[in-house]
């Protein structure tokens, strides 16, 4: 199918390919003939993550443009905000973040990277609504026009059409590390941006894959909508005709609310790390494996077509759940 993506500009942020690694311990406990972990945790950028694939694409038109501060928004944890950050460094840009979330006391997790990359932050206390955070990036960015910058606004998540494209070319990636043409590509799905991607990307490089998200943050039908969206903005960017029947998979039975764990979601994340040695995270990654264990036990994830799951990092996170998480540190101390 013809399309024009090598045409678009990208700046380079993310160590890729990232690699993809088979998971035997794993796929034996969830009873999968075949799992494979695409590790999109391992793009580098101050943690890694699926969101430097995106940025790629953001900071190439940010550069080009010639804008000199960049604001974006997202949660207290949010894996965008500190990979942006990041990027905005790595630049030598000026970067912004509005945060919400609950109130705290001291900086840990994606927050205390954010710290460290000495970005002035706005945090919303108890408000982590996309609404609120889109108005006070607004406001934001009316104070710096005002103040004689050129500030870039990137949306919540990094999801546009344009930094989906991220996605689309992460599919080209898998279609030459994974020769399974039926297999089903299971992903986390918050601001749409990664899923749209993939879904767009597997259409046009690996056209027998079907395409999973499991919900982190909101309904089916708002994110099918959205999705929609975003893969059209997408497909038109790289001058590609969609099909007219084109499928948006997801299931959102398995997140209470954005940033608080599930016990499923602990569950996934301690049997990850002890039969792979793979590191997931409470708010994304975590509920994204959940997800995948219960639908392969109700059958709707075929048990005998290979899964492939996409790592989309969040590693930080953890870092901010140690209570939540139980650890009990199986530690003997011997002094001298």
């Amino acid at each position: 199918m013809k399309h024009n993506l090598d045409k678009i500009l990208t700046i380079e942020l993310a160590n890729l390919p990232t690699p993809i690694q088979e998971a035997k311990k794993l796929a034996e406990a969830i009873g999968l003939s075949k799992l494979f972990i695409k590790r999109d945790d391992l793009t580098g950028l101050a943690g890694g993550g699926n969101k430097a694939r995106k940025l790629e694409y953001d900071f190439s038109e940010i550069v080009n443009g010639g804008y000199d501060v960049v604001i974006t928004a997202g949660g207290v944890q949010s894996n965008h905000a500190r990979m942006t950050a990041a990027a905005a460094r790595k630049l030598g840009l000026d970067v912004k973040l509005v945060l919400g979330g609950p109130d705290f006391e001291s900086a840990q997790g994606n927050l205390l990277l954010d710290v460290l990359f000495n970005v002035e932050i706005r945090y919303l206390v108890d408000d982590d609504a996309n609404t609120s955070l889109e108005s006070e990036m607004k406001r934001w960015s009316d104070e710096l026009l005002i103040a004689g910058r050129k500030p870039f606004v990137i949306p919540i998540g990094g999801s546009t059409g344009l930094g989906a494209l991220g996605y689309v070319k992460a599919m080209e990636e898998l279609s030459y590390q994974c020769k399974h043409g039926n297999v089903q590509i299971i992903l986390g799905v918050g601001s749409c941006g990664t899923f749209a991607g993939t879904i767009l990307g597997a259409q046009i490089f690996i056209p027998d894959a079907r395409v999973i998200g499991i919900s982190v943050s909101r309904a089916a039908e708002a994110i099918r909508k959205r999705t929609l969206e975003l893969i059209e903005e997408s497909a038109r960017l790289i001058n590609y005709k969609i099909s007219k029947n084109i499928n948006i998979e997801c299931y959102d039975d398995y997140h209470i609310e954005y940033g608080l764990m599930t016990d499923a979601g602990k569950q996934a994340i301690d049997l990850a790390a002890n039969l792979e040695g793979v590191l997931l995270d409470p708010i994304y990654t975590g509920k994204v494996m959940s997800g995948l264990i219960d639908l392969t036990e109700k059958g709707i994830v075929s048990k005998n077509n290979p899964v492939v799951f996409i790592h989309t990092g969040g590693m930080p996170i953890l870092f901010s759940f140690e209570s939540e998480l139980g650890i009990t540190l199986n530690c003997k101390k011997i002094y001298k």
